[in-house]
């Protein structure tokens, strides 16, 4: 593909560094990328790939748009209230960048429909806020075979990782299972800081960024930890769990199990 001369001008600051250059934002423009959940983290990871031109976003979210959501979740606005969150992020997207094709894909992630949502797409990020449906994405991923940028946010803390299937360990390798229900506080009952999800989505955006112009090193066995009231980023090591029940030797994890469960609209 040529770029045109407005292309250029849009683009210039990435073109102009030697890591990117033509050929990565070439890269970029061709590259496809599903975003699960258009909330709190989905909207700054599809805002900033959107900007950065990346060819397709998809984005899976069967949620509408709440007064509520408004306090973090960027990319909608009073505008769209009652709409649905695929929808109204895809206007605010391709109204940033119209060279973005963004797919509103307003379904529910279940165990029947998640490999043929993620099979036609290059990295896959997750957005959500529920174990269950981190499990069934991690899960899906390695089945598959696709990169995965995981984060999640609580309170004042937030994380990432990069799973890529083969060369590292999954999900399950860190958590093998999800957490007894009522464990873990959700969302509504612990609160979130308005702008953290702003944080942890611009570095998931970054690592989808690096996977796509294959630069730089990913957060691959890795868990990349922010403390926004201490102001404090730390690395946690991931080891390979070779007994790992999705990515180990022997898995004994053969077919997806229907872990979908509400999504918590963070």
């Amino acid at each position: 593909m040529e770029f045109t001369e407005e292309q250029l001008r849009r683009y210039s600051r990435h073109i102009i560094l030697p890591e990117v250059g033509g050929k990565g934002q070439k890269k970029i423009s061709q590259s496809k990328v599903l975003i699960v959940g258009a909330g709190g983290l989905g909207c700054p990871v599809g805002y900033y790939l959107a900007a950065a031109g990346v060819g397709t976003i998809g984005l899976v979210d069967n949620d509408r748009v709440e007064l509520s959501n408004l306090q973090r979740q960027i990319a909608h606005s009073v505008k769209t209230l009652d709409m649905h969150k695929a929808d109204s992020a895809k206007q605010t997207f391709e109204a940033l960048n119209p060279d973005v094709n963004v797919v509103a894909i307003k379904e529910r992630l279940n165990n029947k429909n998640i490999l043929d949502l993620f099979k036609n797409y290059d990295i896959i990020v997750d957005g959500t806020d529920n174990f269950p449906t981190r499990y069934l994405i991690n899960d899906a991923c390695v089945m598959l075979k696709k990169p995965l940028v995981s984060g999640a946010i609580l309170r004042f803390e937030g994380q990432v990782t990069t799973i890529i299937p083969g060369e590292g360990p999954c999900y399950r390798c860190l958590f093998e299972e999800p957490p007894p229900a009522g464990l873990v506080p959700s969302c509504q009952e612990a609160g979130v800081l308005g702008v953290l999800p702003g944080v942890i989505g611009a570095l998931q955006a970054t690592e989808v960024l690096k996977l796509i112009i294959g630069k730089g090193k990913p957060l691959k066995g890795q868990l990349l930890i922010y403390d926004a009231l201490g102001v404090n980023f730390r690395k946690v090591k991931i080891p390979k769990n070779e007994d790992c029940p999705m990515c180990g030797k022997e898995p004994s994890i053969k077919e997806l199990s229907d872990l979908s469960e509400e999504y918590c609209s963070i």
